[in-house]
């Protein structure tokens, strides 16, 4: 049976994340027979991964605060989760009915396929998404030996000859 979606519900779903004034940053969608319908939604990232267990195959619209020190700003991105339990069949129809959930999910920074859990991490996808973000304006990390010799070493000269 060829899976549909319920393009309303998961539309106001969909919006609820991207509203900034709202406390829910994620939602996932879920399989209900063969219709993918709203799942769980919530306020923490940590609530989300718990969603994300081996014998599930869900997608997820997330809400994070990137930026660095000049602008914070919210980006969003897709999450197709893929429990490492789930059925090879299973598997290959995730990558085609994602082509459904982004008929709704049509903004978001970076998409990722995960089935590791250590995928999920936070500090992960936010550092993906400030990648995907173009200019960083955050000062580099201070380096506790000093700059490296090149930088501080007068440029040798082309022909010039060693003692």
């Amino acid at each position: 049976m060829a899976t549909k979606i319920d393009k309303e519900a998961c539309r106001a779903a969909y919006n609820l994340v991207r509203d900034d004034g709202s406390a829910v940053i994620w939602v996932t969608f879920k399989y209900d027979g063969s219709t993918i319908v709203p799942g769980e939604q919530g306020a923490e990232y940590q609530h989300f991964i718990q969603q994300c267990t081996d014998d599930v195959r869900l997608f997820a619209f997330v809400r994070f605060t990137t930026g660095d020190a000049m602008s914070k700003r919210s980006k969003f991105a897709l999450i197709t989760w893929i429990g490492e339990n789930v059925s090879g069949l299973q598997r290959a129809k995730t990558g085609t009915d994602k082509t459904l959930v982004k008929e709704v999910v049509q903004n978001f920074a970076k998409e990722f396929v995960i089935s590791d859990r250590k995928e999920l991490e936070e500090d992960f996808i936010k550092s993906e998404l400030k990648k995907a973000g173009g200019a960083n304006y955050d000062p580099p990390p201070h380096h506790p030996l000093g700059p490296p010799a090149s930088a501080t070493s007068p440029p040798a000269h082309q022909g010039e000859k060693k003692p």
